[in-house]
């Protein structure tokens, strides 16, 4: 999923990053092994052919953490025993009446 991440901003922020050297700091090693992959599987292979335009300009560097990010985590299902538990609200009851045709003209 973090490669993934990194081709999408790659290719969304491109205007600001051609031409420029820049550094990519990440907790996950994927990303970092992703171009030294010998026999990537088939959407491995599709993030890297994408990364390597950037590849004299960019250097991936791997930085340890101790906390799992957002992305790292399994979605939880939205329940009151979730922490962070958002209540949807019903969608308002917007009355609809009639309007007679004939009303209109007088």
């Amino acid at each position: 999923m973090e490669c993934l991440c990194l081709v999408w901003a790659l290719e969304k922020f491109y205007y600001y990053l051609d031409g420029s050297v820049f550094e990519v700091i990440t907790d996950c090693n994927a990303v970092k092994s992703l171009l030294n992959m010998k026999t990537p599987n088939r959407h491995m292979l599709r993030w890297k052919i994408a990364i390597q335009e950037y590849r004299r300009n960019m250097t991936i560097v791997h930085k340890a953490g101790k906390i799992h990010d957002g992305l790292s985590r399994w979605e939880l299902a939205n329940t009151p025993d979730n922490p962070a538990y958002v209540p949807l609200e019903a969608e308002p009851q917007i009355p609809i009446e009639g309007i007679n045709i004939t009303d209109i003209g007088t």
